[in-house]
Parts: C-alpha cells; structure tokens; sequence
C-alpha cells in the first residue's frame, strides 16, 4: 500500500532524514519507534506533503512525493497530528462532521461508529471541543480522522500524558481499526502498546531505520532496545 525508498527529510537546510525505506502491508499495524529527535514524526509529514522531501513515496504504487496534503488526503491518507489540532470553540459533534470529505459516499464510518468507540464523546457531543480533557481530545482527533474514511491512517504518539486506562481504550480503538480493514502507522514511544497491538516494528535513530521486525522479534534483541529506545 505505502511504500518509502531512500527518503529524505529536510527542514529548510537542516537534513532530518537519511534514505529512509520500508512499506506498510494492507491491514497492518506498523510501529515506529525512537527516541525523540529520531525522525519519526518527521517521516510521517513527509509522507503527508508538509515537509520537503526527495527519494520515492508510493501509494497504492502512485507517486505522491510533492503534492499538497490536502491532495495527499483526498487518495486515502489519513494523519492524527501530535498536537491534536481540535478546534475549540465547536462542539465535539462539530468536530467529527468537519472529518468529513465533501462527496463521500458510502464511507466506511459514521457518527454512530464513533460514538460506540468512545462512549464518552457520545455523552459530550454538544460541548465545546476547548473544554474537552487530553484524552477526550486525543479521542476527538482520532475519530475525525477517521471520519474522512482513510484506508491507512497514520497516527503521532496517541498516547502520549495519558492515564493508563485511555491508554487502553486506544489500544482497543487501533485494534479496531485494523479489524475494520485499515493499515496504520502508529508513531510511538511506548514500547508497551507498539508491542501490545503492533505487526511489525521500526525503529529509527539519527533519521534512519535501525532495526523492522516482529515485536517477538524487538523484544528478543536487547541491544538495539537499549541502544536506540531506552533512556
């Protein structure tokens, strides 16, 4: 589906990522794991056209290296930012509904969909998105994602400062996803929930891939463990 050879990454002149390569596989959890600073976030939005890029980009075996997000988007590309970029002042309901693409028919997710996900923004569908708390806005962002009927989505540390229990309620959400018939390229840094939910493993260090394998795989080898993802 998505396939990645010899990327580079360049903020301005400042040269982020080194012929990056590796392919996320139709219904499949892909981890990509790293300290921070390792190019993870960095490869997800030069896939998603919102930072300078060369070598080769695939979708669906269609270049996209150089177009615009929106159009990036539009082919079935689906972004979770790690910021969450809600917008305050509208409703939670309102959020989901700006998800939505213009023309879609036939979308493989609803409102109903979302609601059964994550119960609690069913409870405040009507309230103010900026009053929300972090997990019920990191909900929020990645239901309107979803909203947009992506076939591959990809998402930037969905977990990161929350309580373990909606820690689990989005592991649950990725495992859903998939059973849904989706891909996803999960950024993360716990190794926990890549490990819990994961395919396939990636690990980046100094804008490169260091180590693909299965999460068996990653948990067997130490050194790259403690060389590349611990503290």
């Amino acid at each position: 589906m998505l396939k990645l050879d010899n990327v580079h990454g360049f903020y301005g002149k400042s040269h982020v990522l080194h012929g990056v390569h590796f392919e996320v596989r139709p219904q499949e959890i892909v981890a990509l794991l790293g300290r921070n600073g390792s190019g993870r976030s960095t490869t997800v939005k030069t896939i998603m056209g919102m930072v300078d890029g060369t070598g080769t980009i695939l979708w669906r075996d269609q270049p996209i290296m150089g177009r615009k997000p929106f159009e990036i988007a539009h082919l079935g590309l689906g972004y979770v930012p790690e910021n969450r970029d809600i917008f305050p002042k509208l409703t939670v309901h309102q959020n989901l509904l700006l998800g939505q693409k213009r023309g879609a028919k036939d979308a493989r997710w609803g409102f109903d969909d979302m609601y059964r996900l994550f119960p609690r923004l069913k409870e405040r569908q009507h309230t103010e998105a900026g009053v929300l708390s972090g997990g019920e806005q990191q909900m929020l962002t990645l239901c309107r994602t979803l909203m947009g009927d992506p076939e591959l989505i990809m998402i930037d540390e969905p977990t990161e400062g929350l309580a373990p229990k909606i820690v689990e309620l989005v592991a649950e959400y990725l495992r859903e996803l998939k059973r849904r018939g989706l891909s996803v390229l999960l950024v993360e840094q716990k190794l926990t929930i890549a490990l819990e939910v994961a395919d396939r493993c990636l690990v980046m260090g100094h804008g490169q891939i260091v180590f693909e394998g299965t999460p068996a795989e990653l948990r067997a080898n130490a050194y790259i463990r403690k060389e590349w993802l611990e503290v």
